[in-house]
């Protein structure tokens, strides 16, 4: 039912000029996309630093943020971005957009070590080069989607109980987090603020993407905004749009951008690729080969991610790569122990020498001459 409504965008063999230009389309949108959005991030904790010393911060739940162009200058690019996102989307399989959500975090690490003075030393160059070289590996390998073209369909889709038990658990476990996990260890981990944005992240690439169809139908002369369906996606992304706002500010606010962007980007991407293939069962018309490709550009992005966070703290460059490694080793001293225990190795010589003394002294008093 409804096989003319599905079409197979990805199939060489079935690809016409106008799903090639609707390739490149939604490969040109979601790639300015990242510049955006990338960008938005710096202004936002621009704004935010600045208002850090006054009123109620955004972690604690202030909105003074509110008040602060900087804030809005990285919202408004944040917006543009999102649209432009949103219209890739109706124009490009979703698992070819959200990889390319990678170069949001290259953009945002090296504009942060430039304004925000956070360090970028050469593992975490590695590290965006690999998010690069990882989200390449899947968009090659993305899966050929089953491209919905009719409402009535994505209605079918959306009842299902695969995509409904989905649903709830993120839904869940988002409202568990803000509730009961949030106020206890929003400020120890980036991790629940994350979490929650990641969650119904993916609602919003979904609703994003059922919207898509709407405006794509409606295009065609069949009006979907009669349609109650497309209002519940509409309404969807905005309230995902503004809880993730929220609480990427307190991540912001908290955490270093070099830190909050890899990780969002990397639990986003994931719960994207699930929601993908529960809603739209796009892996099921993959190879085996393309499976696993696709798996490996996600793991090569998550160990470009690991290798940025775990040593941007590390001191090292081209220039001291050669001694970073020596000049952590200790250094021995001439008598075969360490330096950094000489100090104590020698105190220990003094006692023993004390307490031989001593030893003397006493055997002197007890045999007198």
């Amino acid at each position: 039912m409804g096989r003319d409504n599905i079409s197979s965008s990805r199939d060489p063999d079935k690809l016409t000029p106008e799903d090639i230009t609707s390739f490149w389309i939604g490969f040109g949108l979601a790639f300015s996309s990242t510049i955006f959005i990338g960008t938005s991030f710096i202004f936002k904790k621009l704004g935010l630093r600045k208002l850090a010393s006054q009123g109620t911060r955004a972690d604690q739940g202030g909105y003074g943020y509110l008040k602060e162009w900087l804030w809005w200058a990285g919202m408004s690019l944040m917006i543009l971005g999102e649209f432009a996102n949103f219209a890739a989307y109706a124009f490009a399989p979703a698992t070819l957009v959200t990889p390319l959500g990678a170069l949001s975090v290259i953009v945002s690490s090296v504009l942060s070590s430039i304004f925000l003075r956070e360090k970028l030393n050469i593992l975490g160059k590695m590290g965006c080069a690999l998010c690069v070289i990882g989200s390449t590996v899947m968009v090659l390998h993305s899966p050929q989607e089953q491209e919905v073209a009719s409402m009535d369909i994505l209605k079918e889709k959306v009842q299902e109980p695969g995509f409904v038990i989905y649903a709830f658990l993120m839904v869940g476990t988002a409202i568990f987090f803000m509730i009961f996990v949030a106020p206890k260890y929003g400020n120890r981990t980036v991790l629940v603020y994350i979490t929650i944005c990641s969650t119904l992240g993916s609602f919003t690439v979904m609703g994003c993407k059922g919207v898509g169809v709407a405006i794509h139908q409606t295009l065609h002369g069949q009006n979907q905004f009669t349609n109650w369906l497309t209002y519940v996606f509409l309404s969807a992304v905005i309230i995902c749009i503004l809880v993730q706002m929220n609480f990427l500010n307190r991540a912001l606010d908290i955490y270093n951008t070099a830190v909050v962007t890899p990780i969002y980007y990397v639990f986003f991407t994931t719960c994207v690729i699930v929601a993908s293939l529960v809603l739209y069962k796009e892996f099921f018309s993959m190879s085996t080969k393309d499976i696993f490709g696709f798996i490996c550009g996600f793991l090569i992005i998550c160990m470009g991610i690991f290798q940025l966070n775990a040593f941007r703290d590390v001191n090292i460059s081209l220039k001291n790569l050669p001694n970073a490694h020596r000049d952590e080793l200790p250094k021995v001293s001439l008598n075969g122990g360490s330096m950094n225990q000489e100090n104590t190795d020698e105190q220990r010589l003094l006692e023993n020498d004390s307490i031989c003394a001593k030893d003397y002294h006493d055997e002197d008093d007890s045999h007198p001459i």
